[in-house]
């Protein structure tokens, strides 16, 4: 789960960085990062609380700016170690201090904050936010807080709040106990309340201090503290400490009795069921942000979806126009007539003058080299496609297939603004890749023609293997075709040469034609040319039209520009969701 979670940030972080003018939706996508970033945290807690489960308790000071945290923090301490400044925004960095004699360096630390680097506290830099420091408090007098590692951290709600709000939202997850502080004038912030409520689903045990309070304030802040907090949470309100408004030079007073017993309790509360509480938690967040996280992949994949229909219905027409316009066109189908013309050379007449049979060669050559592969004469390679009126109409259709996928996408970026970026970024694709396309179809179809000619010869050698078993009717064929042969000499001898479509083409066909449909084999011939149609059409939908064509298409979302979509495939979500209904199951095995 922590790597899906962590594409899918880095997803949303990348689309972030590249895109959106959109002021709207830059702000929900941040928000989403947050989220994303707090379940990272969280999660890795999980698995430190897992493998070191005596870890010290972690403590958060949290709170909006010049809300007095760092002061806080000191009071917590008996000493001033973290930095106190009037200035908003001063701390940027986690900043633990470790009242645990036992704790050690806690090294794991470094793998829980990921790519933030340890420095020491004097080296941290304002410029560099993916920082945090780890002191170690050295013959300490804290009589307030039980052994921990009490975390500093920056405000979430200045204006540069946003360039280290990643280590808000770590030290937050980290924490056993959350230290609230507010003041009187920040309490009723919505950034407050916005980040109270992301916290909710850990249901860390929480202690709320109101810092600069007057006393004739107390109980209106504290009533409205409380109605604050059942709109944006739906756990029991929390114990409430105020720290009176007092003058910066007269010494802190604050109710230390309380606030240490409030603390032991926590910590107790805290350590308690510490990792199967964890794991609940750790799925409440998960499910409570999972289908807005998902809501653009999804999206994606109903586009990817749409797209996989539109590819398909288009394929299907393509194929609808091919068997219209040629396989069942009277004047267009050319196939079967190719293979009536190789069935006049198989004709061969016993005892024919030598001339004649000679010059019959001569004057067939042509319709040989149409329909025989890899033949060659007269110095010259011919190719077999020139002509054709099926690979002219291939061609139409599959250009005619762009025309129309483009003009859809168009339709869909006007119809489906949530899906606007993704479809115009597919139609750029189509626009880049269009012209490979059609020369990889012009190539297939080209190919396609050469081989199905094995086929044409095949028909041929059929129709004259049925032929024999009907020698009346073949003698009349070979008659027929010896009276064309002979017509076509005397004119060719008159005219000097001869068109090879009217002369050797048309008066072959028609006569052969003729004969075949009214001989006894006419029913053979037409299921014959039924049979091969039907192959024609096979052969053509899966070597032209499925592939390469529909499989080519079917490629360009995979091309679009990572910048601009989160290419997280239904089969990787499916398999985060498994794996999230799974840990439902099994939590603490899985974890």
């Amino acid at each position: 789960m922590l790597e899906f979670i962590l594409l899918l940030k880095q997803r949303y972080q990348t689309i972030l960085e590249s895109q959106f003018a959109d002021e709207n939706l830059r702000t929900l996508y941040q928000g989403r990062i947050d989220t994303l970033i707090l379940a990272e945290a969280f999660i890795r807690k999980g698995l430190l609380l897992a493998s070191i489960p005596d870890h010290p308790l972690q403590i958060a000071v949290i709170g909006p700016t010049q809300a007095g945290k760092s002061t806080v923090t000191n009071l917590l301490l008996g000493t001033a170690a973290a930095g106190v400044s009037p200035l908003a925004g001063f701390t940027v960095h986690p900043q633990g201090f470790c009242s645990d004699p036992s704790a050690g360096q806690c090294p794991w630390l470094d793998e829980y904050f990921d790519h933030f680097q340890r420095l020491p506290h004097a080296r941290l830099d304002k410029n560099r936010p993916a920082c945090y420091a780890l002191t170690k408090l050295e013959n300490h007098q804290v009589g307030l807080l039980p052994p921990c590692i009490l975390w500093d951290t920056p405000d979430f709600d200045s204006i540069d709040a946003a360039s280290y709000r990643e280590g808000v939202l770590r030290t937050a997850a980290l924490a056993d106990v959350l230290l609230v502080v507010v003041s009187k004038e920040k309490y009723a912030d919505q950034s407050v309340w916005e980040t109270l409520g992301l916290l909710e689903p850990l249901q860390q045990p929480t202690l709320i201090l109101v810092n600069k309070l007057t006393e004739n304030a107390r109980s209106a802040v504290l009533h409205s503290l409380q109605e604050k907090w059942c709109q944006a949470r739906s756990d029991a309100f929390p114990e409430v400490l105020s720290l009176p408004y007092q003058r910066s030079t007269a010494p802190a007073q604050w109710p230390a009795r309380e606030l240490e017993k409030a603390l032991k309790q926590l910590s107790k509360t805290a350590r308690k069921n510490r990792l199967r509480t964890h794991f609940q938690c750790q799925q409440r967040l998960l499910t409570s942000h999972w289908d807005s996280w998902l809501e653009p992949v999804l999206a994606e994949h109903a586009a990817l979806a749409e797209w996989e229909k539109l590819v398909a219905e288009s394929i299907r027409q393509a194929l609808a126009n091919y068997q219209r316009d040629y396989l069942d066109h009277p004047h267009h189908y050319e196939t079967f007539q190719n293979a009536l013309a190789e069935l006049l050379t198989l004709l061969e007449i016993p005892g024919l003058a030598r001339v004649l049979v000679q010059t019959r060669k001569v004057l067939t050559w042509p319709v040989k080299q149409m329909i025989r592969l890899g033949k060659a004469g007269f110095g010259q390679h011919r190719d077999l496609t020139d002509g054709s009126q099926e690979i002219v109409l291939l061609r139409q259709i599959a250009e005619h297939l762009l025309i129309q996928l483009a003009d859809r996408l168009l339709d869909k970026i006007e119809q489906e603004p949530e899906k606007e970026q993704w479809w115009k970024a597919l139609n750029a694709v189509l626009r880049r890749q269009r012209n490979a396309v059609l020369a990889a179809f012009q190539t297939s179809a080209n190919n396609y023609h050469a081989e199905f000619q094995e086929e044409v010869e095949s028909v041929a050698h059929r129709l004259y293997a049925k032929l024999q078993e009907q020698p009346l009717t073949l003698n009349s064929l070979r008659a027929t075709r010896a009276t064309t042969d002979a017509a076509a000499v005397a004119l060719a001898l008159q005219a000097g040469g001869i068109g090879l479509h009217d002369l050797i083409i048309t008066p072959a066909m028609l006569s052969v034609s003729s004969l075949l449909a009214e001989s006894a084999i006419g029913g053979y011939m037409k299921r014959v040319e039924a049979e091969m149609k039907l192959k024609q059409l096979h052969t053509v939908k899966h070597t032209l039209f499925l592939d390469p064509l529909q499989a080519a298409l079917l490629t360009f979302p995979k091309m679009l520009d990572r910048h601009l979509s989160f290419n997280i495939s239904p089969q990787l979500l499916h398999d985060a969701e498994q794996q999230l209904k799974t840990e439902k199951k099994h939590g603490l095995r899985m974890l």
